[in-house]
């Protein structure tokens, strides 16, 4: 019994219990009292609230149940115990009629089960009840707003249905029960209880700080967390509807049913730039599963990294790898182990950083046997095959250039992690700068340095940014443009920390690098020397044969590596990837034991005749194959290609005239960084020249077209990282090509600022294709400068939105050239509708514009109509109303004959008369007829914008 007078003196141990876990455990509690009606509906919207501390929840719902007397105050303790236990428990027993006349009121006696049924499975079923008409979209929005966890989606997915009363509750009531039920675990084998319970602990403690980027370890990562664009990859090409712009999805989704390569398979593989964030999506999915607070259909989790994995020499088990390099079971282990077996599709694991593996992936040799060990290079192929642990989800991450069509057959669904949004960067930086007034300051530089914000869309300039605020925000002028510029910036920030308190923050002065030059060129030769042989975990002993020793250790730029084994000399590691190849590029331009013709091997990007670009490259780049072993020449040779690009853009800009004086100050030899210079110079031009030859001719009568080929972009980013406008001239003389195609080539705004500084001084004007990118409202604004020599431009699927498309049609006003934009997949909306239709008002030589898959409604087609009504050469109209369906636009067949204006001619017959805006049902296998879609108005009023002069067709896709 509990009185309550009893339960008043227990309130401060109850608000404790109620505080102590997440908030998933507070509404664990709140599923039960609503299942047992101690709280009314009222009261539980009350105790509903999102952005409410958690302590006043649990105050206000104690407060609330004390006034249901002792009856209430005994609920609410059994309620608590039930939570607890639930926490436990994949699965609660829950048995219900899914025909019931009463489907709220079951759904709601049935909570806590079904919460824990269909928590795994709310996306597919939000999409199912989309289709049926149970709910529109718009709802389905709102219950996947990114700020909710699977269990809180699911929790207002039923919430939502007690107050429809549409049918959703009968569907879900009897769907849910159709849910595959979790496999339990044992609970009476005490053995994988503890060791679950050990590993929680274990996992918690490696992931509640984020040491990517910081060696202090003094930010919390669920205080910093931002979440990245991560979007779904699917296959172009196949038969159906458009596809509709990617979704930006939540880190709970990757194991989403929807997006398969393979069915068959089992890893999740989450590919992004250096830089992207990767490492810190894999921290916070395991710091999420720790804390119960999301991925509990798994019961374990593994955490590995391929950079400390590939150091493993001796043979392994499956049993080894996950004991002895992960989590060691303290009793049971052939029982746990056993279980491990027998229930795979309760194990995940993770593998990060598959790119620093320094095995090429390869499926020829099989290993089947979880307990006879093998090669470490085996034993993971064959996990992502699936001959080990088959069923067990694996999660693998990679830079893309790292990821072979043979790999990819094995992989279940691929993610492409894009980096921050523009709203991300801004609220990345108001997390880390909570003083009044800094994060607006600096969100107001940024914004007005639109090559620095370009850089922010990665989250490693962003931290940068972060990190070095005090140098941005005191500079009168002159914001960083380039990598390089930004990587100087923080290697200034740290020097300056590392010096007496009294130094004054003037800047990378020559003394200040000069003061520190032993230490860099100690981290440099420690940097060069792990590219070449694939190391990135360094040992004391390595340590101690580059020379570097404590005081080189404590400028910052070396941190503990993770999961180091206790009472041993911790093995240390760069802060990123990116910093260990700036300081190998800092040791190539300022070491006197490098000799300049040794770059060439930089710049061949592997072994001689090891990749395209190394037979691109004159002869004479490549010459003398047989180099000393650990000399530079063999270590560029040996290096991973993406290693060397990002080295190699870094000693361009370092080399630049910007920078070259002030490392000539450093150093004292200007002679011998004129040669470097020289030769990267050569070597760069001569490079972009074998790459433009290399385009077959142009078939007669047609443009010539160049599809961008491996280290195209690079190139590109080198030549802008060394900033000389003359060698970007020379490198595009006499490119005679009409299409310049350059689809799923990972462009950001970084890299469109490096194309507009080489393109715009092509001779000749060019269609740029750039679908399938990231180029975003920042990008479009960098490739501005380039725009006068496109005689088209393709953005398709690109995250743009109205106010890039504005800053593109404000200068497309005064390109001549211009003729064509496709803007199909975008952000668009009735807002950018007046300057569309103003540039066809004003370019009487505009040819075609197509803008499907946008939000554009009836009132933005009305307004494209009156530009269309003063257009006389507009050949292709592409438009799509509000309708998220395959939706086909047009006149109909006599119409399209009485039309015979100057404008648009390149109609299409269409399978029926088909009025605009009616939408044939049964096209996609949902049942025959015609139906009219939103926008239907707005696209009759295009089709008849001369009133029968001139009529456009409509068409998916354009």
């Amino acid at each position: 019994m509990c009185t309550q007078e009893a339960f008043q003196a227990q309130r401060s141990q109850l608000v404790g219990l109620l505080v102590s876990g997440s908030l998933e455990g507070f509404e664990s509690v709140l599923d039960w009292l609503l299942s047992w009606d101690v709280l009314s509906w009222e009261d539980y919207e009350s105790l509903s609230l999102v952005g409410q501390p958690l302590s006043h929840l649990a105050r206000h719902l104690l407060d609330t149940v004390w006034k249901k007397g002792a009856w209430g105050c005994e609920q609410l303790v059994a309620a608590v115990r039930e939570a607890q236990a639930d926490s436990q428990s994949p699965e609660l027993p829950g048995h219900w009629d899914p025909h019931s006349p009463q489907p709220a009121q079951d759904l709601q006696s049935h909570r806590p089960a079904i919460v824990r049924r269909l928590y795994s499975h709310v996306e597919g079923v939000l999409d199912l009840a989309h289709e049926r008409g149970f709910i529109s979209r718009y709802e389905c929005d709102e219950i996947r707003l990114p700020i909710f966890t699977s269990s809180q989606r699911a929790r207002r997915l039923l919430d939502l249905a007690t107050v429809k009363a549409n049918g959703l509750a009968a569907f879900l009531l009897q769907h849910v029960q159709e849910l595959p039920v979790l496999l339990a675990l044992p609970f009476q084998d005490a053995a994988c209880k503890k060791f679950m319970s050990k590993l929680r602990t274990t996992v918690s403690a490696q992931s509640r700080f984020l040491n990517t980027y910081d060696g202090a370890e003094n930010l919390c990562l669920e205080e910093i967390y931002t979440e990245n664009v991560l979007e779904i990859r699917t296959e172009l090409g196949m038969a159906g509807p458009p596809q509709q712009s990617p979704a930006t999805l939540g880190l709970e989704e990757l194991f989403s049913t929807r997006g398969h390569l393979n069915k068959d398979a089992d890893t999740v593989l989450v590919v992004g730039e250096a830089g992207s964030g990767k490492s810190t999506l894999l921290q916070q999915l395991h710091l999420l599963w720790a804390a119960g607070r999301d991925f509990q259909e798994f019961l374990f989790v593994f955490p590995f990294s391929c950079r400390q994995l590939q150091c493993l020499a001796k043979p392994l088990s499956v049993r080894a790898l996950l004991f002895e390099h992960c989590c060691w079971p303290d009793l049971g282990q052939q029982d746990v182990f056993q279980f491990l077996l027998d229930h795979p599709d309760r194990v995940l694991l993770t593998f990060d950083g598959f790119d620093e593996f320094r095995f090429r992936f390869t499926d020829g040799e099989r290993h089947c046997s979880p307990t006879d060990p093998t090669s470490v290079q085996n034993l993971l192929f064959n996990l992502l095959q699936g001959n080990l642990l088959k069923n067990a989800r694996k999660v693998l991450t990679s830079r893309p250039d790292a990821v072979s069509a043979l790999l990819r057959k094995y992989v279940h669904t691929e993610f492409t992690l894009k980096g921050f949004s523009e709203e991300g960067i801004e609220l990345y930086l108001r997390k880390c700068h909570r003083e009044p007034g800094l994060a607006d300051r600096l969100i107001s530089l940024l914004r007005a340095t639109s090559a620095l914000h370009g850089l922010c869309h990665l989250p490693v300039f962003s931290w940068m940014v972060s990190k070095c605020h005090q140098e941005l925000l005191l500079q009168g002028g002159g914001s960083p443009k380039t990598t390089t510029d930004m990587y100087l910036l923080i290697l200034q920030h740290f020097l300056l920390h590392a010096s007496p308190p009294d130094s004054a923050p003037g800047g990378l002065e020559p003394g200040l690098l000069r003061g520190r030059l032993p230490t860099l060129l100690h981290l440099g030769q420690l940097a060069l020397w792990g590219l070449g042989t694939c190391c990135y975990v360094f040992s004391a002993k390595q340590l101690q044969a580059a020379h570097v020793d404590s005081e080189d250790i404590s400028l910052g730029f070396l941190v503990r590596a993770k999961r180091a084994v206790p009472g041993s000399a911790p093995p240390m590691e760069f802060l990123h990837i990116t910093f260990q190849c700036f300081f190998a590029a800092f040791y190539l331009v300022l070491s006197a034991d490098v000799p300049p013709s040794s770059l060439r091997y930089l710049f061949s990007c592997g072994r001689p005749g090891s990749s395209l670009l190394a037979r691109l490259l004159p002869a004479m780049c490549v010459q003398g194959s047989r180099c000393k072993e650990d000399s530079v020449e063999a270590l560029l040779q040996e290096a991973e290609p993406h290693n060397l690009q990002i080295t190699a853009a870094f000693l361009a800009g370092l080399l630049s005239r910007e920078h070259r004086g002030l490392l000539a100050k450093c150093q004292g030899s200007e002679t011998a960084l004129r040669q470097r210079q020289a030769c990267a110079r050569w070597c760069l031009a001569r490079s972009l020249h074998k790459h433009f030859h290399s385009i077959p001719p142009a078939v007669p009568g047609e443009a010539k077209s160049m599809h961008a080929m491996p280290g195209f972009i690079w190139l590109i980013r080198s030549l802008y990282e060394m900033q000389e406008e003359r060698l970007a001239q020379e490198a595009v003389r006499g490119l005679d090509v009409g299409h310049l195609k350059l689809t799923f080539c990972s462009v950001g705004p970084a890299e469109c600022a490096a194309m507009a500084f080489v393109l715009r001084h092509l001779q000749r004007p060019v269609a740029l294709q750039l679908d399938h990118n990231s180029v975003g409202d920042v990008g479009v604004e960098q490739l501005l400068p380039c725009l006068s020599i496109c005689t088209a431009l393709y953005l398709r699927d690109n995250n743009i939105s109205d106010r890039g498309i504005c800053l593109l049609i404000e200068r497309a006003l005064h390109c001549e050239q211009l003729q064509k934009l496709a803007l199909f997949n975008n952000k668009l909306t009735d807002g950018c509708a007046h300057s569309m239709a103003r540039l066809l008002m004003c370019k009487q030589n505009f040819l075609a514009l197509r803008l499907g898959n946008n939000h554009i409604t009836a009132a933005g087609a009305v307004v494209l109509a009156q530009g269309l009504r003063a257009n006389t050469s507009l050949q292709f109209l592409g438009h799509l109303g509000t309708s998220e369906e395959c939706l086909c636009l047009g006149p109909t067949p006599d119409e399209i004959n009485e039309m015979q204006g100057p404008g648009i001619s390149n109609f299409e017959k269409l399978p029926e008369a088909v009025q605009p805006g009616v939408r044939q049902e049964g096209r996609d296998g949902s049942g025959e007829g015609w139906r009219l879609e939103p926008g239907w108005e707005g696209a009759f009023a295009c089709s008849r914008a001369y009133q029968g002069e001139v009529g456009s067709q409509t068409q998916v896709g354009g």
